[in-house]
């Protein structure tokens, strides 16, 4: 029995054994098969076109100028001719700061036949409808003040601190300081309150404390203590009691009186009233509602002129510039708002956009071809200087310009092609980061599986071990059998 149970444990170590081994095969393979998908997403890494930045020098030019008056000519053809002259072409730009320009367009709303954007109303350019009232505000003295009425005239509110009594906050009566004086108000000892009795007791240097068991409130004198002040007439503060089981101290209240405003006062602050709620005419003097009035038919003959529509077939609203604090005029005409009016959503908005345009600052820019004639100074660098333009009034004389030399970027296409290297480079780190992660993956797999490799040869060695102990066994069982039959 011995001799079979010895050969049943071998035999069962050696199909121990070969499991193992054929596990670690497997496990081989599939480190192998990581190891090939981690070198191809090396592989991937190395692949890849790093994206580049664009160059500013890409996008940059060397442009000539030369002034003339308030123009600056920029330089586009300079063509040498066989006879030493040039043939030159050129942009000539000034800029005109007070005309019509396009704006973003507005959403209109229409409401009681009368059109707004947003809680401004539209009013016909140049006209005003409305008649004298008296503004609503007044600056007197730095400050400004609301205007108001009664049967006796035009007055303000006036509000002054009056020194009196003002109501105690609960951090004050948090803070309330507590003293007994004698009869004769000779002098006096700090109280302290139980807040857990409600009564009063004194305390000692030393802490010693006494009851005053016949001492209320009412006994003591109430007051404030402001540390922050060197002044003790200053620093305290008395409190009273009120009736109604309240507390007051010393302080400022604001007393509002009336201020009835002189004839001169009133009569600087006539203005127009109505004009379809426009706010800006509503804060003018009458000569100031005149004089915008006016600019306003100037700027309604400008529009016309640019744009073929009649100078009354214009509406106009002012926004407050945040930078200037200027009022800036907007314009709308009058036959597209009216077109688009019956086309309403519920809220009342115009379902199209208008068209807005406001008075700004606009380039303009003629084209000078092909003057024949022209010659041109060099420096010793070969750097044109200075060009000498015929006068064509058969003197035969030029007109000398000094030339300027600048470098101009295209700043738009600068910033397009950044925006692209931002955007490519954006799925360059990503694609990186991906294929990082999967390589991070691939590595934690195969950590795993050197582990279990790890394990599987620990496993071996003790196999073996107890296989060459069994061996052993079955060597010493076999001798023994001979012998004993020998």
């Amino acid at each position: 029995m011995g001799m079979a149970a010895s050969q049943a444990r071998f035999l069962g170590l050696t199909a121990r054994k070969t499991n193992v081994e054929f596990e670690g095969q497997q496990i081989h393979q599939q480190r192998t098969a990581l190891s090939n998908q981690s070198a191809n997403y090396y592989n991937d890494l190395l692949g890849m076109a790093v994206p580049v930045p664009p160059s500013v020098d890409s996008y940059t030019k060397t442009v000539y100028t030369f002034e003339d008056g308030a123009l600056t000519n920029e330089i586009t053809s300079l063509i040498a001719q066989t006879d030493g002259t040039y043939t030159l072409s050129y942009l000539s730009k000034w800029q005109d700061d007070y005309v019509p320009v396009a704006a973003s367009t507005s959403v209109i709303n229409v409401q009681g036949g009368q059109y707004f954007v947003g809680a401004t109303p539209l009013r016909q350019l140049g006209h005003v409808d409305g008649e004298l009232t008296v503004g609503n505000s007044i600056t007197l003295g730095g400050k400004d003040y609301q205007v108001k009425n009664d049967p006796q005239g035009y007055y303000i509110e006036k509000t002054e601190s009056v020194k009196g009594m003002v109501p105690c906050t609960s951090e004050d009566i948090a803070n309330f300081e507590y003293y007994l004086f004698t009869d004769d108000f000779s002098s006096a000892q700090m109280v302290y309150k139980d807040d857990a009795t409600g009564g009063f007791y004194t305390q000692d240097d030393e802490g010693n404390r006494t009851d005053l068991a016949d001492v209320t409130e009412d006994d003591l004198i109430i007051s404030l203590w402001d540390g922050t002040k060197t002044d003790p007439e200053t620093a305290v503060t008395l409190v009273q009691k009120n009736e109604d089981g309240t507390y007051s101290k010393e302080g400022y209240e604001d007393v509002t009186t009336k201020q009835y405003l002189t004839e001169g006062q009133v009569s600087s602050i006539t203005n127009y009233s109505g004009a379809f709620g426009d706010p800006v005419l509503e804060s003018m003097t009458p000569e100031q509602v005149d004089a915008q009035i006016r600019e306003e038919q100037a700027w309604a003959q400008q529009l016309e002129a640019k744009y073929g529509v009649p100078a009354d077939q214009w509406y106009v609203r002012y926004v407050t510039d945040s930078t200037t604090g200027e009022q800036k005029p907007y314009f709308y005409k009058k036959t597209e708002i009216d077109s688009n009016a019956n086309q309403v959503d519920e809220n009342g908005n115009i379902l199209n956009n208008i068209n807005c345009y406001t008075i700004g600052s606009d380039t303009k820019v003629e084209e000078i071809k092909a003057i024949e004639g022209c010659r041109v100074e060099r420096d010793s660098s070969g750097r044109f200087i200075a060009i000498h333009i015929p006068n064509n009034d058969g003197t035969g004389t030029f007109t000398e310009y000094a030339l300027t030399t600048n470098t101009v970027t295209d700043q738009d296409a600068y910033n397009d092609a950044m925006n692209e290297y931002e955007h490519e480079k954006y799925l360059y780190d990503q694609a990186i980061q991906d294929i990082n992660a999967k390589i991070e993956i691939v590595q934690a797999q195969d950590k795993n599986l050197e582990l279990r490799l790890k394990q599987l040869d620990t496993e071996q060695n003790a196999i073996q071990t107890e296989m060459d102990s069994v061996e052993k066994v079955i060597e010493k069982n076999t001798e023994s059998t001979f012998k004993t039959f020998g």
